[in-house]
């Protein structure tokens, strides 16, 4: 079956492909969804992204040059820049949203892969690789004992940006996670958890095949029309 969609290749707990299919729901763009595995990478997957990493965005009518987005943070850009309801590219607060989500990127994901695989990491302790990802925590804990959201009153790319990655931290040992000194944060990721988007986010679908019947992602749009989401507390 052919499609104009663009198409999206996933895998639903990775926390790249999550924050995409985040970007893709609130801009409310519907793509091809292809979910993955990661120990069987189709082969059209590896033939426009032979890094073969999660998430990739095929674009049709696009020029060639831009016809393939392979990072998650460009992707979420891309599709916002299409329609932003919810406003989560707000210039006034853009630069420092950025630079958020590079120390996500960058610093806090490096500690949290050696966090969640203590076993191949022989360095350090798990609680010690636990403590410096805990810096990164504590500069989210202030940022919303001053606002609900992490940039201010509405949520913005950083919130859905690091959002998956907090998650992904926090499932690594949920007691522990919840017993640390960041009652903000634990807060603002259970109002995340919660909301109808990443919910819809999460939905389950099988690896994609050749010859599959196509999975259009999000299956609705308009999910938040009419609803008054509260803030996190």
């Amino acid at each position: 079956m052919t499609s104009s969609l663009h198409r999206l290749y996933s895998f639903r707990r990775c926390p790249y492909a999550m924050r995409a299919r985040l970007g893709l729901l609130f801009a409310e763009v519907q793509v091809e969804l292809r979910e993955i595995t990661l120990k069987n990478k189709p082969a059209q997957m590896l033939a426009i992204s032979p890094k073969g990493t999660v998430p990739v965005l095929q674009i049709f009518g696009a020029t060639v040059d831009n016809a393939v987005i392979e990072e998650s943070r460009e992707i979420m850009v891309w599709a916002l820049v299409q329609k932003d309801p919810q406003g989560l590219l707000d210039t006034k607060v853009l630069h420092q949203a950025n630079t958020l989500i590079e120390q996500n990127d960058n610093d806090f994901k490096h500690w949290l892969d050696r966090y969640k695989y203590a076993d191949r990491h022989f360095e350090m302790t798990q609680t010690e690789y636990r403590q410096r990802g805990e810096t990164f925590l504590q500069i989210l804990e202030e940022l919303l004992t001053k606002n609900p959201y992490l940039l201010g009153d509405n949520a913005t790319i950083a919130d859905i940006g690091i959002m998956p990655f907090v998650r992904q931290f926090a499932h690594v040992d949920r007691d522990v996670f919840y017993s640390l000194p960041y009652p903000k944060l634990q807060l603002w990721l259970q109002h995340w958890l919660e909301h109808p988007l990443f919910l819809q986010a999460m939905t389950k679908f099988q690896p994609w095949q050749e010859g599959d019947d196509l999975v259009v992602f999000p299956t609705s749009l308009g999910l938040l029309d009419g609803v008054c989401l509260p803030h996190p507390q």
